[in-house]
């Protein structure tokens, strides 16, 4: 598979902040949120012009899943596309919480565990040939995925049993509790194997991976799912020939997202007992042979596999400055620390779980992921026009062109309407509903007819 679909599912934590103590739970501040939403869509579940989905997910969760893209800044600037949505559902809810006289402020925050320990995700899924056994798939691409995230963490501040405070690789690693699962909440897997392809499952299978951290940096999304995508397509190949497939994934991953050395030794299935950082460079080396005899399908591969390497030598010699201004978990160490030292604090301090937690704000006048971009500390992949146009626009290389070519129709008629990720039905009148099962698609015939039935005379 030359192309392939990606999504991102992203999952932002919502908190209001009276400045009048009068309080209002999650759920009436989510409820606010998505008022304008409901008003034009009937749902809080809704596709929009640009062929994402927006939806209120439970635990009061905002959830923006990007449109199908086919090409990694494609997906880059979807998923930014994402943080405007929100920052102006944002906006409104404020003026609107105004006028009903609260004074407070509503803060956005794409990172993946609140206060209270709860966790929620970053949902990363990529199209897959549905001839793979998917058995083999997860085995080997497990191995990648728990040492993955020395790669493209957005770090965090966890207490040990003692109560000590450190820094980890990971946000999700300590919320995971199964290898492979059809569970997404109750039991929290690595991969979900949940078969929903929105695809013709005759071809296609969707691989549901959840185990990442959200990324606030933009190259730190291109290496997640560049690199991913780079494993799996060896893996695709059968030209994969290590046996890395981990004894105890679970136990594996807490204790790699722990050790900052990435020394962190874990045990396989056939015994041998490599360190993170040594299981990364086998999957490296195995890819960088892949390409070779190959070639690169996209022209991000060069800069992924740089990156890529750049970051496990980081990890190693322990000089983190070679990736300070491109890699979460690094950007966030290289500001917490510095603070740190700045002002004799320990990692205990609540002024550093205060700018944990800042960083993540995806306001750009209050985060410090923002603040950082902006004075040149934290690279980027893609432009504001890029933003500006995913927000306005689908992909044009995929299914989401007809999907958001039917949708403003659809509302320029005043038609009633629903679509989802593969069906488009027009409810006003004839016509039906028709199923869109090719994601590589731009065009439809069928669409098209009902698009041309919406400008008709009722």
């Amino acid at each position: 598979m030359d192309r392939r679909i990606f999504g991102l599912e992203t999952e932002f934590g919502l908190n209001y902040v009276p400045s009048d103590g009068r309080r209002l739970t999650p759920e009436d501040a989510a409820r606010h949120l998505f008022k304008p939403v409901v008003s034009w869509g009937r749902s809080s579940n809704v596709f929009l012009e640009n062929g994402s989905r927006l939806y209120l997910d439970v635990g009061s969760h905002p959830e923006y899943a990007t449109a199908e893209c086919d090409q990694l800044e494609q997906l880059i600037a979807h998923d930014r596309a994402g943080e405007v949505y929100m920052l102006d559902l944002v906006d409104q809810a404020e003026d609107q919480l105004a006028e009903e006289g609260h004074e407070g402020r509503i803060y956005m925050f794409k990172n993946n565990v609140d206060s209270a320990g709860n966790s929620y995700g970053c949902h990363e899924n990529y199209l897959i040939p549905r001839k793979i056994e998917f058995k083999r798939l997860a085995d080997m691409l497990i191995p990648f995925l728990v040492t993955r995230q020395i790669l493209c963490g957005a770090g965090h501040l966890v207490s040990d049993d003692q109560g000590q405070v450190n820094y980890a690789f990971s946000q999700r690693a300590d919320h995971m509790w199964e290898g492979v699962s059809s569970a997404t909440t109750r039991s929290r897997p690595i991969i979900n194997t949940r078969d929903e392809p929105h695809a013709d499952a005759e071809y296609h299978r969707r691989l549901h991976v959840i185990v990442g951290d959200s990324t606030m940096s933009e190259t730190t999304q291109l290496l997640k799912i560049g690199a991913t995508d780079l494993v799996l397509r060896l893996i695709e190949s059968g030209e994969i020939y290590h046996d890395l497939r981990l004894e105890n994934p679970i136990r594996s991953i807490r204790q790699i997202s722990h050790d900052f050395t990435g020394q962190s030794v874990v045990r396989l299935m056939g015994g041998d007992e490599p360190t993170a950082l040594q299981i990364q460079w086998i999957l490296f080396e195995s890819v960088k042979e892949f390409i070779a005899r190959h070639g690169a399908h996209h022209d991000q591969v060069d800069t992924v596999l740089e990156l890529w390497e750049r970051t496990l030598n980081a990890v190693e010699t322990q000089d983190f400055s070679l990736i300070d201004k491109d890699i979460d978990w690094a950007i966030k160490h290289k500001l917490l620390m510095g603070y740190a030292q700045k002002n004799s604090l320990e990692l205990s301090a609540p002024r550093l779980a205060q700018l944990n937690l800042t960083y993540h704000d995806i306001d750009p006048q209050r985060g410090l992921f923002h603040l950082l971009k902006r004075r040149g500390l934290a690279t980027s992949v893609v432009s504001d026009a890029q933003i500006l146009d995913a927000v306005n626009n689908p992909p044009a290389t995929t299914r989401a062109a007809v999907r958001s070519k039917f949708i403003r129709a659809a509302r320029a008629n005043g038609r009633r309407y629903s679509a989802d990720w593969v069906h488009m039905k027009y409810e006003d009148g004839p016509g039906g509903i028709v199923l869109c099962k090719d994601p590589f698609a731009t065009v439809n015939a069928q669409v098209d007819e009902l698009i041309e039935l919406m400008g008709q005379q009722l």
